[in-house]
Parts: C-alpha cells; sequence; structure tokens
C-alpha cells in the first residue's frame, strides 16, 4: 500500500545518510545497470574512505562511469558501489509502514498501515536506527539498539557466559550495559582455586578490552556501559581507574547512587563498604548483584570497610571534573520513580544513559520530530497534530516488540513481558526557535513543562487503549503500578490517565525514553535529541566526504535578514551555563518515565567546586542521573604548570649531537634556559576550543612557547604541545635575530576545516592562533591586534559564536576530523556519528 503525502527531496549529506545507512540494499551489485542511483567509494581507504551519490551513466563489464551530484563523473567499478532498493524516503516509510502494521489482526492492518504512513511521512516520527534500517528487510535484523544483560554470575563460567552474550550483542552492533556489582570485591578469597580474586573492575577490563577488539575486527562497534553500586568495595578503584592511562578505555562508567549515600553526603557521616558472604551456602545459587534482596533472605553480609561519605562524593566529583568520568546514575531513586519497581528491577543503563533497564531489557527507540508541530498561523504548537502522531507512534512501537526477531530467550520473555517502549523526540532546539523561546530561560522551563507534560498524557492514555484492545503487559497491576514516583507525579496533573489505566490497563511497563538522535536528526536535518544546536555554521569531513553545513533555520533567519546578527533566542550549547543544562534536563525529566541522555557542557575554568554543586543541584531537582564535560578537562598533574615546564625545558636543553656536526657553531647555539622566565599568557578561542598560549621571553625576545588547548589525553592536547615544544626549540636554537617573525611568516594562515571569527579576530587553525598570539606579543607593526578575553562571555562574543564553538572538540579515531565531542551523554563525532558511548 503506497499511500502519497508531501514529496520529501534529499540532498547533500542527508541524502547521502540516509542511503549509507538506512536505505534497504541490494547486495547482488552485480545487476547495476546504466540510471540506477548509487553511493561510490570515491577515497578507497582502509581508514577514511569517502563516498558520493551518483548515477550510473554507462557500464562495461565490471567498469561504470558515475556522474556524481557534483556533475562530475568518475570511473569506477562495480564492487565499490552501493545500490539500494530504496532511493526515497517514501519508499522507506511505505516499507515500515507495511512491516509495522502487518502484527495488526488481518481486518485492522490496512487501517494501521495508512496511520503508520501518515505519521512517518515527512518525518514526523522518525523511527530508531535499527528499525528504520531492519524493519521489513531482514528477517535477522534486530529492531532494538541496546541491552542491558544480567550482572556476571561470580565464578569464571559466570564472567565467561556474560562475555558470550555481550560479543553476540556487540557482533550484531548492539550497545549493552552490565553492572559488576556481583563480582567479589579485589582479594576477597576465591576457595574453589585457594587464591583470591582480581576483583570487579580487572573482569570490567576483560569486557572493555573485547569490546575494543569487536571494533577493530571492522564491526559497527556495541558500546559499553559498565556500573557498580555505591556499596562496593571496589568503589574508590572503579571511580579512579581511568585516571591510570589505558584501563577501561573501551567502556563508559558510571556509580551507583543510592538515596542513604546522598544523605551521608549530606551529614557527612561514615560509609560502608560491604559484600555477602561468600561461603554462605547459598551464595553461588542465590547471590545476583542485589543486596537488598540478600538481606531480605537474611544472608549474610561482611563490612569490608568505612569510608568517609563526603570523600567518596569529591573522589566522584574530582574524576568527572578531571575526564568527565565516572557519570553518576541516582539508581535508587530511579527505582522509586520507575513503573517496574514492583516486579522487574532497574540495575543498569544503556551506554548513553537515557534507558535504564532490569536484566534482558532493551532499548526500543523512535522520536517525534518536534520541529514539524510548529503551527505559523497561530504561533504555537500544534497541538492536535502532536497528540495524533503521539498516539500512532505508541502503537507503532508497541507492534516492534513482536516484529523483531530475538535471539536470546530470556529477553524475549522480559521484553514481552514488559512491552517497554522509548519514544522521545528530536526538533526541540528548532521548534522553540521557531516559537522565539530562549532555550534555558525561565520561560523555556515552563513551556517545556507544558509540552513533555502533554506528550507524555497523549502517549499513556494511547497505551491504555491499545490495552484495551490487546492486554495489559504480563505484570500489570494497577494499584502497584500507580504507586510508582512517576505514576504519583503524572496523575496528580492528569487524573485522567490513573482513570484510564485502572479501568483499561497499560500495554506498556514504560513509555517514554529522550534518546540521543546523532545520525538520524542529521539526516533530517534538525537540532538531536533535547540538545540546543552545537553550532550553526560546521564542517563534516566523513567518510561520505567533505560537507560544509549550515543549520537551516539560522541560514533561513541570515537570508531573510541581510547584515543581521543571529537574536538571542537561537543559542547554542556554548550559549548556555552548565546550570541552564541541568534546569532543562529537569524540566524534562519529570515527565520521562525512562531518562535522558543529556550532557551538561562546562567552560574551562569551571571548578571542582561548581561541580559538586552541579551534581548535587541534579539530585536536588530530582534528575536520575548527572554528566558533565568540562572543556578542556585535564588531569590534575598538569595544573602544576611550572614543574612541568621546568621538566620540559631541561629535555630541551640538551642540544643534538648531529645538529653540532652539521652546521657551523654560529648558526646552530642552543640558548639555555635560564631558571627564570617571564612572559605573557594569551587566552584566545579557537576552533578546537579556548587556547592558552603561554610565551616566555629570553634576552628580550620569544624563546619559549607553551600551548594549552583540549583535554588532557586527547589528540588536539597532544598535538597542541609538540607544536609549543617544536617552536620552543626553533626560538632557542640557532640565529636569534628575527625567529619569532619567522614562525609567524610560516604559521599564520594556517587552516583547517573549520575557523572562528571574522576579519582580523578570524582564527583558522592553532597554529594561526599561535602566529596571533606572538604578534600581540611582539608588537608586529601594522598588525590588528587580537583581544585578550578575560571572560568566557567576552570570549563567545568575540570570537563570532555563530560559527564556531569555544567549546574543544578532538579528533575522531573513526574519521580523523576534529570533531568528537562530548554531548548527549556521549563523546559523538559530528562528523561520522561515531560514538565512544
Amino acid at each position: 500500500m503506497n499511500v502519497k503525502q508531501n514529496e520529501v527531496k534529499l540532498t547533500g549529506l542527508s541524502e547521502k545518510i540516509f542511503l549509507d545507512r538506512y536505505a534497504m540494499k541490494d547486495a547482488d551489485v552485480s545487476q547495476t545497470k546504466v540510471g540506477d542511483t548509487v553511493l561510490v567509494l570515491t577515497k578507497d581507504d582502509p581508514k577514511f574512505p569517502s563516498k558520493e551519490v551518483g548515477i550510473i551513466t554507462s557500464r562495461h563489464g565490471s567498469a561504470v562511469s558515475v556522474q556524481l551530484r557534483s556533475g562530475d563523473i568518475i570511473e569506477s567499478t562495480v564492487e565499490k558501489l552501493t545500490l539500494t532498493f530504496e532511493q526515497t524516503p517514501e519508499q522507506m516509510w511505505d516499507r515500515l509502514a507495511k512491516a509495522m502494521a502487518k502484527v495488526e489482526s488481518p481486518q485492522k492492518q490496512q487501517e494501521w498501515e495508512k496511520h503508520f504512513r501518515y505519521a512517518l511521512d515527512d518525518w514526523k516520527l522518525v523511527p530508531g536506527g535499527r528499525i528504520a534500517a531492519g524493519a521489513g528487510a531482514n528477517d535477522e535484523l534486530t529492531l532494538f539498539n541496546c541491552y542491558v544483560i544480567p550482572s556476571p554470575k561470580d565464578s569464571r563460567g559466570g564472567i565467561m557466559e556474560t562475555l558470550s552474550q555481550m560479543t553476540e550483542i556487540m557482533s550484531r552492533g548492539g550497545g549493552v550495559g552490565i553492572n559488576l556489582s556481583s563480582l567479589r570485591p579485589r582479594r576477597a578469597i576465591v576457595r574453589g582455586v585457594n587464591g583470591s580474586s582480581s576483583g570487579s573492575v580487572s573482569w570490567g577490563g576483560l569486557f572493555s578490552y573485547t569490546t575494543g577488539l569487536i571494533e577493530q575486527g571492522g564491526s559497527r562497534r556495541g558500546a559499553l556501559m559498565l556500573m557498580i553500586n555505591d556499596w562496593h568495595p571496589d568503589l574508590m578503584n572503579f571511580i579512579t581507574v581511568k585516571q591510570t592511562a589505558g584501563q577501561l578505555t573501551n567502556a563508559n562508567l558510571s556509580v551507583c547512587v543510592s538515596n542513604s549515600f546522598m544523605d551521608a553526603v549530606k551529614a557527612d557521616s561514615e560509609w560502608s563498604l560491604v559484600f555477602p558472604d561468600t561461603s554462605d551456602p547459598d551464595y553461588d545459587a542465590l547471590w545476583d548483584g542485589d543486596l537488598k534482596k540478600w538481606r531480605d533472605l537474611g544472608k549474610p553480609v561482611i563490612e569490608h570497610g568505612k569510608v568517609r561519605a563526603r570523600e567518596v562524593w569529591h573522589t566522584i566529583i574530582e574524576s568527572a571534573w578531571k575526564s568527565a568520568e565516572p557519570g553518576v546514575v541516582f539508581m535508587e531513586r530511579y527505582n522509586e520513580m520507575s513503573n517496574s519497581w514492583y516486579f522487574n528491577p532497574i540495575i543498569c543503563t544503556n551506554p548513553c544513559g537515557e534507558q535504564g533497564l532490569p536484566a534482558w531489557g532493551v532499548c526500543n527507540l523512535s522520536a517525534i520530530n518536534l520541529s514539524k508541530f510548529y503551527d505559523e498561523s497561530r504561533s504555537d504548537v500544534a497541538w492536535d497534530e502532536l497528540s495524533k502522531v503521539v498516539r500512532y507512534a505508541v502503537r507503532f512501537l508497541d507492534n516492534v516488540i513482536d516484529a523483531t526477531p530475538y535471539h536470546f530467550e530470556s529477553n524475549r520473555e522480559n521484553q514481552q513481558g514488559e512491552r517497554r517502549v522509548g519514544l522521545g523526540s528530536m526538533g526541540l532546539a528548532e521548534l522553540m526557535i521557531k516559537l522565539g523561546v530562549r532555550y534555558g530561560s525561565v520561560e523555556s522551563l515552563e513551556f517545556l513543562d507544558k509540552l513533555y507534560g502533554f506528550i507524555a498524557r497523549e502517549a499513556y492514555l494511547a497505551s491504555s487503549e491499545i490495552a484495551a484492545e490487546k492486554g495489559s503487559f504480563t505484570e500489570f497491576d494497577a494499584d502497584l503500578l500507580l504507586q510508582s514516583g512517576f505514576m504519583k507525579n503524572m496523575t496528580s496533573v492528569y487524573p485522567e490517565v490513573g482513570e484510564a489505566i485502572r479501568s483499561k490497563g497499560l500495554r506498556n511497563v514504560t513509555v517514554l525514553t529522550q534518546a540521543p538522535t546523532g545520525s538520524t536528526g542529521t539526516m533530517v536535518g534538525t537540532s538531536t535529541g533535547i540538545e540546543p544546536y552545537f553550532a550553526f555554521k560546521y564542517f563534516r569531513q566523513s567518510r561520505l566526504g567533505m560537507d560544509e553545513q549550515m543549520v537551516p533555520i539560522a541560514q533561513q533567519w541570515l537570508d531573510a535578514h541581510p547584515g543581521c546578527e543571529l537574536p538571542s533566542h537561537f543559542v547554542t550549547s556554548m550559549d548556555l551555563s552548565a546550570q541552564d543544562h541541568i534546569r532543562v534536563q529537569a524540566a524534562i525529566q519529570r515527565w520521562i518515565d525512562s531518562s535522558i541522555s543529556k550532557t551538561a557542557n562546562c567552560p574551562a575554568d569551571f571548578t571542582v567546586e561548581e561541580t559538586k554543586e552541579l551534581y548535587e543541584m541534579a539530585f536536588d531537582l530530582g534528575c536520575k542521573g548527572v554528566t558533565i564535560y568540562r572543556d578542556g578537562s585535564r588531569s590534575e598533574q598538569v595544573l602544576q604548570t611550572e614543574k612541568k615546564e621546568e621538566k620540559t625545558a631541561a629535555i630541551q636543553q640538551a642540544p643534538s649531537p648531529k645538529a653540532e656536526t652539521s652546521a657551523p657553531k654560529a648558526k646552530t647555539e642552543y640558548k639555555q634556559r635560564p631558571q627564570v622566565l617571564r612572559g605573557s599568557t594569551y587566552k584566545m578561542n579557537s576552533p578546537f576550543g579556548m587556547a592558552y598560549i603561554t610565551i616566555n621571553d629570553l634576552d628580550g625576545v620569544p624563546g619559549e612557547l607553551f600551548l594549552n588547548v583540549g583535554k588532557a589525553g586527547s589528540d588536539v592536547f597532544a598535538m597542541a604541545e609538540a607544536l609549543g615544544r617544536v617552536a620552543s626549540l626553533f626560538l632557542r636554537y640557532g640565529d636569534h635575530g628575527q625567529k619569532a617573525e619567522l614562525l609567524i611568516k610560516h604559521l599564520k594562515g594556517i587552516g583547517g576545516s573549520g575557523a572562528v571569527g571574522f576579519g582580523p579576530n578570524r582564527v583558522d587553525s592553532i597554529a594561526d592562533a599561535v602566529a596571533k598570539a606572538l604578534e600581540m606579543h611582539i608588537d608586529t607593526a601594522g598588525t590588528v591586534p587580537v583581544p585578550v578575553y578575560k571572560t568566557k562571555e567576552e570570549a563567545i562574543a568575540g570570537s563570532e559564536k555563530r560559527t564556531g564553538s569555544p567549546f574543544s572538540t578532538d579528533l575522531c579515531p573513526a574519521c580523523g576530523s576534529a570533531s568528537l565531542v562530548k554531548q548527549e551523554g556521549c563523546a559523538t563525532c559530528t562528523t561520522c556519528f561515531h560514538s565512544k558511548c
């Protein structure tokens, strides 16, 4: 059934993403013929390939000519082509509507195919990537994005079983969450082998290492989340493990924090680290990581030590301040709010943190594209239309549960018993711009409460209607379900929801999830998840090629108002305070029965104390978790700049024997660094974030240069430090006449994939920033000074915030572009969508 609605024309990157990721593929490229639309490999690089869309203009054997969208014609072979059965979104929507309608009874299939097709049309409902790629295309492809698997049984065989389950899921592209709290602590006795345990964190390293192997094996990476509960004796080791290079590098880490722990923090009291008595005869049979259940059975628990809760909390905060990990999940609160509190506890989240799940729970995701629900005639949300699409979307996702294949029987039993669905949103920032509401303002918080409360009401009423027709989830109990924290809030505002649940039941134990929507949001051309736009203009250099992107709504406004700057309600991540991010998250969390993938971006000069206040603010406002990213996060050792500089200088003082013999001594004299040098530090915006450039003088001229850009351990930080060392070596070695001017000449104007600022304030790269700082330092004649910013606000204003980001990016390990940003709970590449979740 083909229900033609609006014709959607994809161009540029949107078309490439669609054809590469979501369009149904034709594996038999030998059937390619003249006139076919294909993706052609234009750069055959194993690490950084590029693809372009084109049409076959001729074919002779395996040789083909392809006319690209740019008009260029390239010669290639059929082996380098990707051929799809689908070339347009309409074809995909037809497939998805039909696939989900097949779950309905025969007499209702036509009706619901029409309804689903209506919701999908014009990207009003955007299915999760797994659904878009797999539904109706291949009976073996799972339609679920992520899984939480049971905590490992505390034995070698149990750990290997968990490893096998994780590997199987990751090999199919799924992310996995694992709570390690079931594993006995480090040095605990293992009587069966007359030895001691290496500890839960060590075994977490096995899961992390295997995740890295799967990625290196060429598969789409299966992201990993590792968690530990706040009572576990290995807690401190888990919190600080990533401060040792190479440890758990392929996993996100979060600590599961209880209400009683937070009470202990506020009271500055002691906190017990405990673990079950492993000598108990029922230990192997009954212990699964649930300490409350173990205690309720009357089983013995051994105290392994006491720590001050406030010291543990400070260690978590300090570690997050340094490196954005670990995150915190307020797990006791999560379970108090959870509708499954009475029969299936949440034990972990998926890798991006938006979906708390029980053992064998899954992410079943789609997003309402809020940008499509703007009523221009009334300058308001199109509430009636939004209601209709939300209700169709809940049924669409409920049908996914019966349409997807299951590769683990336990997974089938859990999901078909709970029927969890996760309806979220994208396009929020675009909708708010259309409405003239500034993201993060007091007005926006009131609007978000109204908007997401409305969506929650409509979604729950839809689930109740489906239950009346098809039955409630297996473990449904109206009295118990309505006691959850979420339902108490819901029914206090919308009592009709409680009445519907009591009279009709509820089809799905959870209905709402706010996931990141990176690739699908970019394909659709709107803001992703609930985040503000990261930037309004940016470049993407990926396996699909180089693409300059301008956010359409910003481009439209600039075209309509030539010569004007974007108004104040056009905000990006960099315009918001960290507190703004948390307030938005909390306002939306009130109406989300699962959780939210959200990162609170903090400036580089955000302090440990401010980080602590932010975490506690998130707890006090009712968030279920918190993740921050402090721009330029780095270890404490780097803060001790004087010692590190002295060490670096000592190394540089040693002249190279080869250099001594390769030129006359007059040209190779190496100026020794005295004990004290004086100079200046220049704070400048760059395409990689705020750069701190220190120039010290030697005999009245620049003789030493230090660069601090990006997060310690990142490629950007490493290259910046290398540039500073080489520049220092150059400035102190050989002829000292015009060395600084020569360095300026060779560094100035070097450009990369992005720039910040305009005119004399434009900075094209870190090297260009160094050149401009040197110009300022020596006051080169005729040079327009580059401003030194004293505050974040000055830096943003002076660097033309609409075209660049003062928040640092790192180099993506997958595509090589400088576009790895911390956003939506993940380190995500805005170019190729690689994620470190």
